[in-house]
């Protein structure tokens, strides 16, 4: 099964606007994998909604080096050149040569 690693800008921003993407990932055959990072970084940010939403579907935690989301996803890319990278994050999408999960017009998903 394919991945798609979450950073956390994504999962902020689709749980904001309501957008069901374990459902939408499932559907399209992809495992979601969550940096320990990034959860590391909602908790920081207090984004309790975000933090409720992962904790009710299942995803695989990736216990991976880097100092920060980024650096873990971009470590992760390094290791599965086939994962999907889900982020809004202009600054992670140019380090990252994988194919991206985005959000198009605030509810549709697409990766390009």
């Amino acid at each position: 099964m394919r991945k798609a690693i979450l950073d956390t800008s994504f999962i902020i921003t689709a749980a904001k606007n309501k957008i069901d993407f374990f459902k939408w990932l499932e559907e399209e055959g992809l495992e979601p994998v969550i940096p320990e990072q990034t959860i590391s970084e909602l908790e920081g940010l207090g984004a309790e909604l975000p933090l409720k939403l992962i904790k009710m579907h299942k995803f695989k935690l990736a216990k991976v080096s880097g100092k920060n989301a980024d650096t873990a996803i971009v470590n992760l890319t390094k290791k599965d050149k086939k994962a999907i990278v889900a982020t809004l994050d202009a600054g992670l999408k140019k380090r990252i040569k994988n194919r991206k999960l985005v959000i198009r017009g605030g509810k549709k998903l697409e990766i390009t």
